[in-house]
């Protein structure tokens, strides 16, 4: 019998209140306040999208129990937490540590990070007018790095339901050109330093990390840079693996305001051949279940075509267009080319981006159901 794929899921923690969004939003803000502002931004535009199970309190360890329990049973493996630490302090963090951590955890749900170090800009919601205000840098100094990482090794890596990837803690790094920034841009200093890093894990009695490096050719974000030469960049950095966070980040949307998601996914699927050729580390392929940045816009303002958040929207992302692309995920991975068998998906719960498996009102578990239908055991 083939070895059975793992399939990850990433996880944006941005539906509880945090001290940070009060400074910036009022007391109370989470996300879910974009969510519910979206409207219909020309005709047919499915908008707003509502949660089947209400705006929710992700820090609340009953909550995210049920979050838990729906995608251990229905084939996910692991949720990639984005994570964030800017000024030396982390941010978003009680989704994992109130949450998930505290939750009960019958199905063994295992979890891991992603350092989501891009700047973090004022987009929530973003105004035509450009540039975007920026309230703090991804871009961390050395000293930041070690306390970051050492934060990292005390309150996740000791968990037993910390994900491991051929033995090694997965730890994944979202943006490339910003972490280089805060060495210095001095490729030599950054693999210094994610060398010590693999160095304390080890002193720490965890055996080893597995690098995971988020690899894009299309930047999304306003802050995002493209890397040139990638495959030569993540080797002398020492990664261990490549991956997507999302099929945008790949290849334009051709048609505005709208596209279809299949004719997309024709797009999207080629590159599984195209990245796994072009790097030299394994590359785990990419499933997105959609993409409607529309709820992060002033809902008020023209939507014109003026790049993120005011981007094209896919349209017609049913829950069986995404089987059909899980169904192709899988026949690659069954190829048994990518070592060890392993897919991401976006997302859980990216709402204000149009990218979620959550329930809502309109096609319930559905999504998660493909998932299972496809991938489960």
């Amino acid at each position: 019998m083939a070895e059975s794929a793992e399939v990850a899921v990433y996880y944006f923690p941005n539906y509880h209140v945090d001290t940070r969004n009060e400074e910036w939003h009022g007391k109370g803000w989470t996300e879910w306040e974009l969510v519910k502002a979206a409207t219909p931004r020309f005709p047919g535009h499915e908008q707003p999208k509502v949660p089947l199970w209400g705006y929710e309190d992700e820090a609340d360890p009953h909550v995210m129990a049920r979050k838990m329990a729906a995608a251990a049973t229905h084939g996910i493996d692991c949720f990639i937490f984005d994570w964030y630490w800017y000024d030396n302090l982390h941010y978003l963090h009680r989704a994992l540590e109130d949450g998930f951590l505290q939750a009960a955890n019958p199905h063994g749900l295992k979890f891991s990070l992603m350092w989501a170090n891009h700047d973090w800009l004022e987009i929530h919601p973003a105004t035509r007018c450009r540039p975007y205000h920026q309230r703090t840098t991804g871009s961390v100094s050395g000293h930041e790095f070690l306390d970051a990482t050492n934060y990292m090794i005390e309150k996740y890596f000791r968990s037993d339901y910390y994900w491991r990837v051929n033995g090694g803690l997965y730890f994944s790094i979202y943006d490339l050109p910003s972490l280089l920034a805060g060495f210095g841009s001095s490729v030599e200093e950054t693999r210094r330093q994610l060398d010590m890093f693999r160095t304390r894990v080890r002193e720490a009695g965890l055996g080893e990390l597995h690098l995971n490096a988020i690899v894009w050719a299309v930047p999304n974000l306003p802050s995002e840079q493209k890397v040139e030469n990638l495959n030569d960049l993540i080797n002398r950095l020492g990664f261990d693996s490549a991956t997507s966070y999302v099929w945008i980040h790949h290849n334009q949307i051709p048609e505005f305001p709208a596209y279809s998601y299949a004719k997309y996914c024709e797009m999207s699927v080629r590159d599984f051949d195209t990245f796994t050729n072009k790097f030299d580390l394994p590359y785990f392929p990419n499933v997105t279940m959609g993409w409607d940045s529309s709820p992060r816009t002033i809902q008020t303002d023209r939507f014109d075509h003026l790049g993120y958040p005011f981007t094209p929207i896919l349209t017609g992302n049913t829950p069986e267009e995404f089987r059909l692309a899980l169904k192709q995920a899988k026949a690659f991975l069954d190829e048994g080319i990518t070592n060890p068998k392993i897919l991401t998906i976006n997302s859980w719960n990216e709402w204000t981006e149009g990218s979620y498996l959550e329930p809502d009102t309109k096609y319930g578990m559905a999504y998660l159901e493909a998932i299972r239908d496809v991938f489960g055991q």
